[in-house]
């Protein structure tokens, strides 16, 4: 019997998912001469061996600690890849955080990449998967818009990846879902690549596993996310010193945006103009901004996630502004701190502005090891709760039901959250070991109180309506207390007065 026709219409379908997103508009040259020309006429590649980045001891010891709690499990953990932005548009690429953490590859990472980890006697081996750079005798190398080097530049060989990463190196053709899920029990890291866990998943299928081992396979697939956040809690010495270099660089970032303030008022959107000198300042010193920077001018501080930014920034009113560089390691500061647009506070702006001043303070000066993460947080909420109590605010009739939280109308979210190589990094930690935690050294995150009376809420005396302030560092857990990581950038509202005076002094 002949096989059945396969109709026009389906075909062309077909043909159309299989072309480039560009075909109908491309221009390059097929003929046999071109190819046979463009191919010639090269020097020799660099083909030397760098030295290990400095962050390879800090990337095996992740993976020594992951290999620990999942023995005899082959483990895969993939960098992700390029998202569409539109039509044939990515967003620049950035690797999953933990694709990042177990194998020291920053900013510079290539999409695509999956990192394994085998399991032997004594733990496991690992590899990185990654396509490896086209000869130039290919057409890839000049015809392939996403990963040919003369669309997106130098790609490193296998050779020159290992010995960066110090981890074994192959290229993706010889990555098999099906080899990988046949002679060991494997998980996958499922949030990192949609497409390569459905593989996985497929894989997995054609074991015709009872329902119950497949679930199981799942639950420990959640597990070892789970793990990664958790191996993040605490940070060694070099990322203490990532951390540092990024609240550096984010504070330029801060210099940048007081002394443009002048100019942001002078625009129609002068919110954007703040936004895009600190992103100017990312770029410089780091991968990108670590996530969408806020600047907020007038009641727009009163949303706690504005980042439309597409207001005016008006003199006498104040601008939030919550912004971090993330460096090419991939870790990210995360600071806030509220200016006043002409350069000083009005009474009623240094009134807010110094409530949530206290509870920042308050929070940092019980931070030492032993203490519970939480407390933190219901700390800095004694101080909001008390001080809008004695501005009349109706947050209860003398001591009320703490269950209540009246006060939280004004400050609805929590006080603190871990950060690293994720702004909100560890978010796939156990609760006991996160928001019930005991804090140790090497811990670091934001202490960030804020109060946001809305510009319509009648419960808010009217002279404070429409103020929004937030005070947002970047903390360290120390042997035996902690450091503001971020204090260098003004923080009381004399050193916020005199900042703005002395980049404005001209």
């Amino acid at each position: 019997m002949s096989a059945a026709p396969v109709s026009t219409e389906a075909a062309d379908v077909d043909r159309a998912l299989e072309a480039p997103a560009n075909e109908n508009r491309s221009t390059t040259p097929k003929s046999d001469v071109f190819r046979t020309q463009i191919m010639r006429g090269w020097a020799d590649r660099d083909e030397s061996l760098p030295s290990a980045r400095a962050s390879t001891p800090t990337a095996a010891a992740h993976r020594e600690a992951i290999s620990s709690r999942h023995r005899g499990a082959r483990l895969v953990v993939p960098a992700g890849s390029l998202k569409q932005r539109s039509n044939d548009t990515d967003y620049r690429f950035r690797a999953h955080s933990a694709f990042s953490q177990l194998t020291g590859w920053g900013s510079d990472a290539e999409p695509g990449a999956v990192l394994v980890l085998d399991p032997v006697d004594d733990g496991h081996e690992a590899t990185v998967y990654f396509r490896e750079r086209a000869g130039r005798d290919s057409d890839e190398f000049y015809a392939n818009s996403e990963i040919g080097e003369f669309w997106i530049g130098p790609r490193p060989s296998l050779a020159q990846t290992a010995a960066d990463l110090d981890i074994e190196a192959r290229d993706l053709s010889e990555f098999s879902e099906l080899g990988l899920v046949t002679d060991a029990r494997t998980l996958v890291l499922r949030e990192a690549d949609a497409a390569l866990t459905e593989r996985i998943d497929d894989a997995r299928r054609t074991l015709s596993l009872p329902n119950a081992e497949f679930d199981a396979l799942l639950s420990d697939d959640a597990l070892l996310a789970q793990d990664l956040s958790e191996l993040r809690l605490v940070k060694d010495s070099y990322e203490v010193v990532q951390m540092r270099d990024a609240v550096a660089a984010t504070a330029a970032g801060f210099d940048d945006i007081v002394a443009s303030l002048g100019k942001a008022a002078a625009h129609a959107r002068g919110e954007r103009i703040v936004e895009g000198v600190f992103q100017a300042r990312a770029r410089l010193e780091g991968n990108d901004v670590g996530y969408d920077t806020i600047a907020a001018s007038g009641s727009h501080a009163c949303i706690l996630h504005w980042t439309k930014n597409s207001g005016a920034v008006r003199a006498g009113e104040l601008i939030l502004v919550d912004a971090g560089v993330e460096l090419d390691s991939l870790f990210t500061a995360d600071i806030t701190r509220t200016i006043p647009v002409s350069g000083r506070f009005t009474d009623a702006q240094k009134l807010v502005y110094e409530i949530v001043l206290e509870a920042a303070d308050a929070a940092f000066a019980i931070v030492r090891p032993g203490i519970t993460f939480r407390t933190i947080h219901d700390t800095a909420m004694e101080v909001i709760a008390q001080r809008t109590r004695e501005l009349g605010m109706p947050v209860g009739l003398g001591d009320p039901d703490p269950a209540e939280q009246l006060y939280r109308r004004y400050m609805v979210h929590g006080t603190s959250h871990h950060l690293g190589i994720d702004v909100h990094d560890c978010a796939k930690a156990r609760r006991e070991l996160y928001l019930d935690g005991v804090l140790e050294a090497g811990m670091v995150f934001t202490i960030e109180p804020g109060l946001y009376l809305q510009p319509d809420d009648l419960t808010v005396p009217e002279h404070l309506r429409g103020i929004g302030v937030r005070i947002e560092d970047d903390i360290l857990v120390t042997a035996d207390g902690a450091e503001n990581l971020s204090s260098g950038i003004p923080r009381t509202v004399a050193d916020v007065e005199s900042w703005f005076a002395r980049l404005n002094a001209s």
